[in-house]
């Protein structure tokens, strides 16, 4: 014991990413071992589920404090656009609310610890559920910690203290009842949010705010963000991130690059068909987190550059591809979605199949037309060359139907499926290419994932008191009354739908989005009759126009690192096929059948 509190104090980064580590490796091999153990009677391990998913939020949390300390959680990034003092004065801003914030929601996750001390509930029958629970204080005090950390540093360090404890002697004595209260809070939450505050430090500022005013306990949002460890899919998140990490880092994407342009490259524009299908394969498994344009945008943009096409258009079938596949299986996405609106994940893993396909198929027939325009050069096809392409990659090509036939087979659960997949492709890398070395690798690669993870996770849990007032307010009632008194037709609804959901995606992110918005859009489509797997591949299909939308557009900022171009360079050069993009998207909206047909066919 004393050899552990020795390094807590004197590496406690070290110290935190091999606890996310250890309990990454649980949450692989737990469902392997209950999955092995299913065929021999008593060999299983009793409630792996419910210590998987309790896992999962201790890999999520440990995560987000992996993350504030490497500066990788997810915001507007609009302060990335400062310099000088005003980058200074935008951080001290953000860090404030953000200690602050992080103090409130530790403060509220203790009350919920401290009350769960009293119960008798065991994970296991043999773990108190509150030591479960005790990762959510401890992280957000964590998190207080790194953010004063980086708020002394931009003021220096008395400085920065008194103005901590000045804002915070001023909330306290302000009538918290008050309409000056609640302004000040609105408008600091504003301030911050343009300042580059994290997106999990905005909504859960902004619950914190809400819930006090109307003088409900802050221990409500801890009970609400501590609710998507019950979700039964929930630990899917960590173990597809993980395949997706495992496939980003190795060669896999040198093989794939390699095995599409041997298959396709031949075609009128097959260098670009071929970009755009491996981006969409990679995009499945990473969930469009922009790990795609920096593991292929190096890779793609010479040979798109050499084989003829403009740098103007290869900039912008890059980034635009990037978002591709987040609507097929098994894409991110596609499962925090089924966890915010309580659809089936194998139903909408069904409906995204077309949907996701004529996607890939107009931005294809895009970049066919503009290579016949352009008159870029083309290769011959070598049926030797593409079948050792094929054999070359065949361990990677297996992956999204052994996938797809695990979901679909009933021979395994989701996640049990989902810890195969991350299984199979540590197996991979390390033993079958040798691609990754485990002394050298293996903790990156953890690492990552766990920043990964904890930027959602962190997200989903602060966005979860949000909506949780949401309900409370009767917010999605009052929301649907209003839309029905203004019209009865589902398709004046769902071009106003479309309309909401780009501006939503221009100004949210899309997790913020899918835990903030669908609570409040589900009703108000049931009032129009409007299937709630077609729903969410609407959703879906909006949000990924989001990825190419300034000013939140997270493939712009990243193309824009990854190739050293300006942000409005990188949109113009994405226009074109964000407008083919939208057309899609209307085609999905209005035609239904592509999406639930499709799951009735199956289903029958």
């Amino acid at each position: 014991m004393k050899i552990l509190i020795h390094l807590i104090k004197r590496y406690p980064g070290h110290v935190v990413a091999l606890a996310a580590a250890i309990v990454l490796a649980a949450i692989v091999l737990l469902p392997l071992v209950e999955m092995a153990g299913r065929p021999f009677s008593g060999l299983g391990i009793s409630g792996s589920i419910n210590h998987v998913r309790h896992a999962t939020l201790w890999f999520g949390f440990l995560g987000a404090v992996i993350a504030a300390r490497e500066k990788r959680h997810i915001s507007l990034g609009i302060s990335a656009l400062l310099t000088g003092r005003g980058k200074k004065v935008a951080d001290t801003i953000a860090n404030l609310l953000a200690v602050i914030t992080c103090l409130v929601l530790a403060y509220a996750a203790f009350g919920m610890v401290v009350a769960e001390m009293g119960s008798e509930v065991r994970l296991g029958g043999i773990l108190p559920l509150w030591i479960a629970e005790s990762v959510m204080p401890l992280s957000f005090v964590f998190l207080a910690y790194r953010y004063l950390c980086q708020l002394m540093t931009e003021l220096g360090g008395k400085a920065g203290v008194a103005l901590l404890l000045a804002v915070t002697m001023v909330g306290y004595f302000v009538d918290i009842q008050g309409s000056y209260f609640l302004t000040m809070g609105l408008v600091l939450i504003l301030v911050s949010t343009l300042a580059g505050a994290p997106i999990f430090i905005v909504l859960g500022s902004l619950a914190a705010l809400l819930f006090a005013v109307d003088d409900v306990p802050l221990a409500s949002i801890s009970v609400e963000a501590y609710r998507i460890a019950s979700n039964p899919i929930l630990p899917t998140i960590p173990l597809f991130t993980l395949a997706g990490t495992v496939l980003a880092t190795g060669n896999s994407s040198s093989r794939l690059v390699h095995l599409f342009q041997a298959w396709v490259g031949w075609m009128p524009g097959g260098s670009a068909v071929a970009a755009i299908c491996v981006c969409a394969f990679f995009t499945t498994f990473t969930g469009g987190s922009g790990v795609t344009i920096l593991a292929l945008g190096g890779l793609m943009l010479p040979v798109l550059i050499k084989q003829g096409y403009q740098q103007r258009f290869s900039l912008g079938i890059l980034t635009s591809s990037g978002s591709l596949g987040i609507l097929l299986p098994p894409s991110l996405l596609i499962i925090l979605y089924g966890v915010a609106s309580h659809t089936p994940i194998n139903h909408l893993f069904i409906a995204g199949l077309v949907p996701g396909l004529l996607l890939i198929g107009a931005m294809s027939g895009y970049a066919i037309y503009k290579s016949r325009s352009a008159k870029v050069s083309r290769r011959e096809f070598d049926l030797m060359t593409a079948l050792r392409a094929l054999s070359e990659s065949k361990w990677e090509v297996v992956i999204p139907a052994g996938v797809l036939y695990g979901i679909f087979s009933g021979k395994a659960t989701l996640v049990e499926v989902a810890a195969l997949a991350a299984g199979y492709t540590l197996f991979t890398e390390f033993v079958v290419h040798r691609d990754l070395k485990v002394r050298t690798d293996l903790a990156g690669i953890f690492r990552e994932c766990a920043i990964m993870v904890g930027g959602i996770m962190i997200i989903l849990a602060s966005a979860m008191g949000l909506t949780s007032y949401l309900i409370y307010a009767d917010i999605p009632s009052l929301a649907a009354e209003l839309i029905s008194s203004v019209t009865h037709s589902p398709w004046v609804f769902l071009l106003a739908l479309n309309g909401f959901l780009l501006v939503a995606g221009c100004l949210l992110d899309i997790i913020s989005a899918i835990v903030v918005v669908v609570p409040l859009m589900l009703p108000v489509a049931a009032e129009f009759g409007i299937d709630p797997v077609h729903l969410g591949i609407i959703f879906l299909a909006n949000m990924e126009l989001g990825y190419l939308t300034p000013p939140v557009g997270m493939n712009l900022y990243l193309a824009s690192f990854r190739f050293d171009k300006p942000i409005m360079s990188i949109f113009r050069a994405c226009l074109p096929f964000f407008l083919i993009n939208l057309i899609a998207v209307l085609v999905i909206t209005f035609v239904p059948a592509i999406s639930t047909g499709v799951v009735d066919w199956f289903n029958s």
